[in-house]
């Protein structure tokens, strides 16, 4: 676990900016880390010189609705892990329901989401274009979602175990 690369929301400012510029940030619930997640991280970092992502709270997480018992993970715990990624200079966990702020604080030069988001429908987008930033939207791996994982790991708990002779 790398708790170098975690801070708490009043460490933000002064964290990153001791990071190299062009500064990237793109945040989101991180609940079980899949292709989709990581291969999304590696193309943001590839954006600028640093990547910070912003995790939401448990409590973000459940106002954003992804489904009975999510999320599955603690904001710590997925902090943790995205932390251990390579293309991660910074992690912060937030409790609002988007990023605006993290953002206004931050004022990265590239806000960066991935494909199932579109200029027109993220909000954040105007924000970003305030101080000269860029909104990037990335690629999407079809099929790679936490919620099509939970889906397939309980139908799997529902099917009936062989036992052995």
């Amino acid at each position: 676990m790398n708790l170098l690369k975690q801070c708490t929301r009043s460490e933000l400012a002064e964290r990153a900016r001791l990071l190299p510029r062009p500064l990237v940030f793109t945040n989101g619930v991180f609940d079980l880390l899949h292709r989709g997640h990581v291969e999304c991280l590696a193309q943001a970092r590839r954006l600028g010189s640093s990547l910070v992502v912003g995790v939401n709270s448990d409590a973000s997480a459940r106002a954003l609705n992804k489904g009975p018992g999510r999320p599955l993970n603690a904001a710590e715990d997925r902090a943790a892990v995205l932390a251990a990624l390579e293309c991660v200079a910074l992690v912060v966990v937030f409790d609002e329901p988007t990023p605006a702020a993290l953002l206004d604080e931050l004022r990265p030069e590239v806000y960066a989401k991935g494909g199932d988001y579109s200029l027109q429908t993220l909000a954040e987008a105007d924000l970003v274009d305030r101080w000269g930033g860029r909104v990037a939207i990335l690629g999407y791996r079809q099929g790679c979602s936490t919620t099509r994982l939970i889906q397939r790991a309980r139908r799997s708990a529902e099917e009936p175990v062989e036992t052995l002779p």
